[in-house]
């Protein structure tokens, strides 16, 4: 590469580091800050907390690459033509084709990070956070078991245990639960179990009592028990295990999905494929983001009042194509012979790219008007004013 490629496509790789990482931590935090109360309100450890915001990152910065890109190719394009690098880069022969080569080479590296994420990192964390999350959640004592305190386990749940025994009993027990709107339900124990069965975690309680209140009548009912069976499998607010999401399953298998794989998520074959085939248009789509952010100042050229208008157009193109490209996935998972309609949007981004070079490439009328000038003040305008 030339020395001059070498040097805007260093600054676009470092802008887009900067960029990345500003909007990763701001995307992260907004979702680890629901993740730590969600898992600290459940009793487990930092750790957890930290195994589990390392799993939501692959899915971040698959979100933030398209605009990482477009904003360092802005700042890296809008930064050479104020301080009239492009200008003399211009001058020495290099045309708007020959400039977008380093931007280029960029979104390729863009795009191979995204398919790299896309069909491994991203299906390889999204699977291992259900199954951690299946893990916590049969870890019914680390979830809602607390001596000495009242919790929520759920919506409407509310447990009181005095105390926890070395061998996992549970003496002095209150459960009250509220979620049924017609009926509420009061359950109280001197000696309880958590046992795990086929069909879920029960809780077993001993010499009880349980009351019932009715809520539209307001009467009361009362009941003793020697023992008595509670479904707690309720109480927990994530999967205990199951069948795998679209995002779980890697791209081979959805390009190509057996009866079994249709069966386990639910969807049809045609959703599959335009899911497998999207992974591929998303790392073409921040090449055409990159080259967006470029074409879109260079075509304008040189301006001492800055190059704003032709940001904020470039960003709204962006946006409408986004826009246009989920309108496209759904409409290729209704239907096999759809499944190209994926690319359409990358196919319309760089048609938009090559006529943006294309008018940056011929001269503006502006630029023939003051070269008209300028010859006729010399003299030297050919005949019949043309240039």
């Amino acid at each position: 590469m030339a020395r001059f490629d070498r040097y805007m496509l260093s600054q676009l790789i470092l802008l887009f580091g900067f960029y990345g990482l500003v909007l990763v931590l701001l995307f992260w935090v907004n979702r680890a800050v629901r993740l730590f109360d969600q898992l600290i309100a459940n009793g487990q450890t930092a750790l957890v907390f930290l195994e589990f915001s390392a799993m939501i990152l692959p899915g971040v910065i698959v979100f933030i690459i398209p605009i990482a890109s477009f904003a360092a190719a802005v700042s890296v394009t809008n930064r050479l033509n104020s301080e009239s690098e492009l200008v003399v880069v211009q001058s020495a022969g290099f045309g708007p084709f020959r400039l977008a080569r380093p931007v280029l080479v960029f979104g390729a590296f863009t795009a191979l990070f995204m398919l790299i994420l896309t069909h491994i990192l991203v299906p390889m964390s999204q699977l291992r956070f259900a199954e951690r999350q299946a893990e916590i959640a049969e870890n019914i004592t680390a979830r809602f078991l607390t001596e000495g305190s009242f919790v929520h386990p759920a919506e409407g749940i509310t447990l009181y245990i005095r105390k926890i025994s070395a061998e996992g009993e549970l003496h002095d027990i209150f459960l009250s639960d509220e979620h049924d709107p017609d009926q509420h339900y009061t359950y109280t124990a001197q000696k309880a179990l958590i046992l795990n069965t086929d069909v879920g975690p029960r809780l077993i309680m001993f010499e009880g009592l349980a009351q019932v209140v009715s809520t539209k009548s307001q009467r009361l009912s009362t009941t003793g028990f020697e023992d008595f069976t509670y479904d707690i499998s309720a109480l927990l607010s994530g999967p205990i295990g199951g069948n795998r999401t679209i995002t779980q399953i890697y791209t081979p298998e959805l390009l190509n999905p057996t009866a079994a794989t249709l069966a386990e998520t639910g969807e049809t074959r045609a959703a599959l494929r335009a899911e497998g085939h999207f992974r591929n248009a998303q790392a073409l789509y921040s090449i055409i983001t990159a080259m967006a952010g470029f074409s879109m100042l260079i075509v304008a050229g040189f301006s001492r009042f800055g190059l704003w208008r032709q940001v904020v157009i470039a960003l709204g193109a962006v946006a409408l194509l986004q826009s246009f490209d989920n309108t496209m996935l759904d409409l290729a998972r209704r239907s096999d012979a759809a499944t190209g309609l994926v690319y359409l949007a990358t196919a319309i981004g760089v048609a938009f790219n090559l006529v943006v070079l294309v008018m940056a490439s011929r001269p503006s009328p502006r630029d023939v008007h003051r070269r008209r000038r300028a010859l006729r003040a010399l003299g030297r305008e050919p005949a019949g004013g043309t240039t």
